[in-house]
């Protein structure tokens, strides 16, 4: 459905068109920009939204006048396939311009923006916000010290969560009450593992990492160390960008059944207590402090490096938008090293889109036989 379709359809419904100011309502407009996202997410044909910030104009009759100044101005310099709404309330305006090209993107504002210095009077243009946002952003969509930059294009992801408040509220409790009791049943290994590691390296107990978490806020990602200190990083980065393109190089080879594993399975790095830290998955026990914190869950998506996010495709964002990463998931125990990246992130968003309470406790259920076995471990 094209937006001349939807414009067709929804302007005779006053629940969903503000006829006042000629514009879509704000739940309406929400879900034309979320459909707008994902068809971009199949098409990778960039879009612009121009967002109109009328909050500090605080005179409501002051406001309206702007608005309505503001809508005949962009009448002139937008297409009748542009989509026009109510983002916020009654207080930020947006407009969608669909299938930008840079070039024309930059026209575009420049053009925009000359004619509303023109058409609007000093007092309202002092009183409004103008900003663009383009989706996707290049790849920088989202930064990980301040969080996503361009959360804008996500307000279903908000929506949503509000409308299940409640079970995420259950969720929370879950996670720490989980949290506690594995800390105290895994306590002796807090213990003596610290111990082998300090026996067979020199450096210190815990490796530290910032991660984006949900919504791409940065967060210290803890595990037992496992590696050598002061190793080549750059190991890793040409793995994962190998791994996100799917390009597994010759020496992903699992050494018993000879098929290809997405993980570097022979990574001097590692030391040899290490290797054992992470055949049983024990290096993972702190990031039960992580979810204890708030900063992780018990079950999620697994929380990405910044370098792996300057890889992703715009569909792959969603993964870390709409729940907290977790310990362990779906991909855990359904796939682990043996799915390629974009297996992986499907499986994510498989277990976004059912998740549930139940949902949980059954990955929670199969994931000791997962650590047990070790397969996908190196």
């Amino acid at each position: 459905m094209t937006p001349m379709d939807i414009n067709a359809i929804f302007t005779h419904n006053t629940a969903l068109y503000d006829s006042v100011y000629g514009c879509y309502r704000e739940e309406c407009f929400h879900e034309l920009l979320a459909f707008e996202r994902k068809r971009n997410e199949r098409s990778g044909r960039p879009f612009l939204v121009m967002m109109l910030d009328f909050t500090n104009i605080h005179d409501l009759k002051v406001r309206h006048e702007a608005v309505q100044a503001v809508m005949n101005a962009l009448s002139v310099h937008t297409r009748a396939t542009d989509i026009k709404g109510w983002y916020w309330g009654d207080k930020v305006l947006g407009v969608i311009m669909t299938e930008m090209q840079i070039v024309e993107k930059n026209t575009l504002q420049e053009k925009i923006l000359k004619h509303l210095q023109t058409a609007l009077s000093q007092e309202w243009l002092n009183g409004m916000r103008i900003s663009f946002h383009q989706y996707p952003d290049d790849g920088k969509m989202i930064q990980m010290v301040d969080g996503p930059s361009c959360f804008t294009f996500y307000p279903d992801v908000a929506r949503q969560k509000k409308a299940k408040i409640n079970r995420h509220r259950i969720k929370r409790i879950i996670d720490v009450i989980g949290s506690i009791v594995a800390i105290v049943i895994f306590s002796p290994f807090f213990i003596l593992i610290p111990i082998g590691i300090k026996l067979t390296s020199r450096g210190p107990v815990l490796f530290r990492q910032a991660r984006a978490g949900q919504h791409g806020v940065s967060f210290i990602f803890l595990k037992f160390r496992s590696m050598y200190v002061n190793n080549d990083q750059d190991v890793h980065r040409e793995f994962v960008q190998n791994f996100i393109a799917q390009k597994p190089t010759g020496e992903d080879l699992d050494g018993k059944s000879g098929k290809v594993v997405y993980k570097i399975t022979k990574d001097k790095r590692i030391t040899p207590f290490g290797h054992f830290l992470r055949k049983t998955s024990l290096d993972e026990l702190p990031q039960f402090f992580n979810v204890l914190k708030g900063e992780m869950s018990l079950v999620g998506p697994r929380p990405p490096i910044q370098y792996e996010l300057e890889k992703y495709d715009s569909w792959h964002w969603r993964r870390i938008m709409e729940l907290k990463p977790g310990i362990t998931g779906l991909w855990q125990v359904m796939g682990r090293s043996s799915t390629t990246f974009d297996d992986m992130v499907r499986l994510d968003l498989k277990y976004v889109m059912n998740w549930s309470l139940w949902l949980d406790l059954a990955i929670l259920f199969k994931t000791p036989r997962a650590v047990i076995s070790g397969k996908g471990a190196y």
